[in-house]
């Protein structure tokens, strides 16, 4: 006798992003000499920050992991909590219900339900963009906006979708001729609309996007992600 590795059983498409939420906790967090399916119903954030990274970046195939901003932010998320510093997390705990049952406020899925969305969106088309740090990702749109309001016209970056699961989206600032600035974030980008046209060839074609947050041009910064296009005759 000799036990496995969890196994979920699904009768649906639908139901593998459960699956595999049930899998990572088991695998994470359950004790080498635990009663059979016994699983601890909270563990401790600093915990579940580790298990993210390392399944970030075995899914995507990457040794560029997550960073302390991005666990802040993802602190942020899951427990539903803006007012606390970054140390205020450390000492808390995630429940199973906070990573895969509660939906998150004014949204229509869970914190894992997103994550994994962040997860297939970058393994299938941003995962060189990840690689070379282009993409911030794990940022909201209110700290984006605070960032970005000091930026010269045309300062941009990028960050996974609030509103949206898998998606990607540019925030860029407009000053106007008075000084005044405004941030505004494009339509997220799927793994659908990138698999038709990539992300470097649309950051290039948007003439409004010019420098990189902080103050890299963004031909230097995307360069090697444009794909050469051939423009001779029929």
């Amino acid at each position: 006798q000799v036990l496995s590795l969890p196994i979920v059983v699904i009768v649906h498409g639908n139901q593998d992003n459960n699956a595999k939420a049930t899998v990572l906790w088991d695998n994470a967090f359950s004790e080498i000499d635990r009663v059979p399916f016994v699983v601890a119903e909270r563990v401790p954030w600093e915990k579940m920050c580790d298990t993210l990274n390392l399944k970030f970046m075995a899914e995507v195939q990457t040794t560029k992991g997550l960073l302390k901003d991005h666990y802040f932010f993802l602190a942020q998320k899951i427990f539903n909590d803006h007012s606390a510093r970054p140390e205020d997390f450390q000492s808390r705990s995630v429940s199973w219900a906070q990573f895969n049952k509660e939906i998150l406020p004014g949204r229509g899925f869970t914190f894992w339900q997103w994550f994994d969305g962040v997860l297939d969106l970058t393994k299938r088309c941003l995962k060189s963009y990840w690689s070379d740090r282009l993409i911030i990702g794990f940022i909201s749109k209110q700290y984006v906006c605070k960032l970005l309001s000091t930026e010269p016209d045309g300062t941009f970056l990028l960050r996974f979708s609030d509103s949206e699961i898998g998606g990607v989206t540019i925030a860029h600032v407009i000053r106007g001729k008075d000084g005044s600035s405004q941030v505004e974030n494009i339509q997220p980008f799927s793994a659908k609309d990138l698999s038709i046209r990539s992300l470097g060839d649309r950051i290039r074609d948007l003439g409004q996007l010019r420098n990189l947050y902080p103050n890299i041009p963004k031909d230097q910064a995307f360069g090697s992600h444009y794909n050469s296009e051939c423009w001779g005759a029929w």
